[in-house]
């Protein structure tokens, strides 16, 4: 899922300059697992607008912001409440608030910041695990990731400033490679380590990416 955090307040206010009456949407999605853009971080934004002596019109938590259709859908059920808004206050990654944004031409506010793809560890602990690089070699790497998880995303082995199997860039960070190695070697296959992997194509990552899955 989609790891936010939500802006600055300072941020916020100067974005917010001349807009006075504002509608705010959530996510139920990615954004409400953050505890950065769900009902409970919705209703504290309202609260927090008001207190700034601004009108909240109305509010909405899509059930998937990023789902185009269904914040169009969502949206047009709030029709009035969004139409008396100077803007709105989206609580959402960077793909909801896009969503949104093509779904209005009013004056669009982003509340959160979108960090990376990321796991759950628990309860406001993410890790980042895949870059959506396009090219992935995770049945080589006993799932590990090395793109992601190496902090040089190197695809040949660790570099030499591994320590102890502990990364250079953090010693509190164990070296992907070495969990790949150790991982490979109690599954009793070499993996990627029986070839020389190329360059990364980084062109399998398609920017803009629009794909048909069926």
């Amino acid at each position: 899922m989609i790891i936010s955090r939500q802006k600055d307040k300072e941020d916020l206010l100067r974005h917010l300059e001349g807009k006075h009456k504002v509608f705010l949407v959530g996510c139920g999605a990615c954004a409400t697992v953050c505890k950065s853009g769900g009902e409970e971080e919705v209703s504290q934004m309202q609260e927090w607008l008001v207190s700034t002596g601004r009108e909240v019109t109305g509010s909405v938590v899509i059930d998937e912001a990023c789902h185009i259709m269904r914040a169009g859908r969502d949206l047009r059920h709030n029709r009035s409440a969004v139409g008396e808004a100077d803007a709105l206050m989206v609580m959402t990654c960077g793909a909801g608030i896009q969503s949104i944004s093509s779904h209005t031409e009013k004056r669009v506010i982003g509340a959160l910041d979108s960090l990376f793809l990321g796991n759950v560890r628990r309860l406001g602990q993410y890790e980042e695990k895949c870059s959506l690089c396009g090219d992935c070699i995770l049945n080589e790497t006993a799932g590990i990731c090395p793109v992601t998880n190496c902090a040089k995303g190197l695809l040949n082995g660790p570099c030499g400033g591994m320590e102890e199997g502990k990364c250079e860039s953090d010693r509190d960070l164990d070296c992907a490679w070495m969990l790949i190695y150790e991982r490979l070697s109690r599954q009793g296959r070499k993996g990627v380590f029986a070839r020389v992997v190329p360059a990364k194509d980084w062109g399998h990552r398609h920017q803009p990416g629009r794909h048909k899955i069926r």
